[in-house]
């Protein structure tokens, strides 16, 4: 293998694909990033059995080949070189790296040992680059990052025609996205629980360039796989198995009381206030006629309190929630005011978006939050 290939581009093609390598992988060579040269480029591809990332970049390749060399060092290499071309070939059981007056000697990897990269299932409909990097950055911050129920890791995707609706829950709080895409034919009916760190990492690094291709269902003929393509670059990931629970129950039937404030100034002051609150214990809320007071500490422990504006409808009312969960609802809703409806203060709040203070919700995204008993 010969070839050159501008630094900036490879770079961001390794830090692309090797995104997802595990720092520990099960087998050694699953910690390599492979670099096929051929005349239509070079093609760099990472796969560890569950996600797989493709990219084919423009290069001058005077010698095609195929090399397996470490992922992640080659991702810190191309970072670190000077802004020149890049000259990589073989030599022997090493490649050569060659940027300027930077040389670099890698130690081959066995290709043979390497696994073939599932095929890359065939596309049921396409969505918003922006669109769907926002949708999913809104549902996964619910999920559950631990591993007691590997179900609740997976962000639910449920298709119907045109609608696509993304569901995730933790058990204390629930993110639901309604949003509308491409498909390729007008009865798609796909559901898919798909890990919800795996689908962040691919919505933010494929989603600002344009329409993303997605892959769903059987249908897409990849078995018990979700595809994304946009461009040069091709993902795979394997799906969770489980039922998920039916927890949309947790919305609530009615409102009696709707607070709607300003999405930063609220947040900047839980921010503050949350400063004095110890590990799991929650800021409280207090609604009243033009105001929302926020309060933090009690007894003996650092306290804290701020007061905001906010148009209250409907009784008044206090209730409590853990600081953090609260920030992330409040912190992926991109619109200028936050709408907060309530029953009582043993039931589960409802935030959604508003673009102006005397308009109307949008509702095709609610951020479902328990609240957090506390003694009065």
């Amino acid at each position: 293998m010969k070839l050159r290939v501008e630094r900036d581009v490879l770079a961001e093609a390794v830090t692309w694909v090797v995104r997802g390598l595990s720092p520990r992988p099960p087998l050694p060579v699953l910690a390599g990033v492979l670099l096929e040269a051929t005349d239509d480029g070079l093609t760099l591809s990472a796969f560890d059995y569950e996600v797989s990332a493709r990219v084919t970049v423009k290069a001058d390749v005077d010698e095609p080949g195929t090399v397996l060399v470490l992922g992640r060092l080659l991702a810190d290499i191309s970072r670190s070189l000077p802004p020149q071309p890049v000259d990589i070939a073989t030599d022997g059981a090493k490649v050569q790296v060659t940027c300027g007056s930077s040389r670099f000697s890698l130690q081959q990897m066995p290709t043979d040992d390497y696994p073939t990269l599932p095929a890359s299932p065939e596309a049921t409909g396409a969505i918003d680059g922006q669109l769907f990097t926002q949708a999913v950055s809104q549902v996964s911050i619910a999920a559950d990052r631990g591993d007691t129920l590997p179900i609740l890791t997976g962000v639910r995707v449920e298709v119907e025609g045109e609608k696509v609706t993304l569901l995730a829950t933790d058990r204390y709080r629930l993110a639901m996205r309604e949003l509308t895409w491409n498909p390729a034919s007008s009865d798609a009916d796909y559901t898919a629980l798909i890990p919800a760190r795996t689908l962040s990492d691919t919505a933010k690094a494929l989603g600002a360039a344009g329409s993303v291709q997605v892959a769903l269902g059987t249908a897409a003929g990849g078995d018990g796989l979700v595809g994304f393509e946009v461009g040069q670059r091709r993902a795979t990931t394997r799906l969770l198995d489980g039922d998920y629970p039916k927890v949309t129950s947790i919305f609530p039937t009615s409102v009696d009381t709707v607070a709607v404030v300003d999405t930063a100034v609220l947040t900047e002051a839980v921010k503050r206030v949350s400063l004095v609150a110890e590990r799991n214990t929650p800021v409280r809320l207090r609604f009243a006629e033009g105001q929302v007071a926020i309060e933090a500490g009690t007894g003996d422990d650092a306290q804290a309190s701020e007061a905001v504006e906010c148009t209250l409808t409907g009784p008044e009312l206090e209730i409590a929630f853990n600081p953090q969960f609260l920030l992330d609802g409040l912190g992926v809703l991109g619109t200028p005011f936050a709408r907060l409806s309530f029953t009582q203060p043993s039931r589960p709040a409802v935030i959604s978006g508003q673009q102006e203070a005397d308009g109307d919700s949008d509702e095709s995204y609610r951020y479902v939050l328990m609240p957090v008993r506390f003694a009065s």
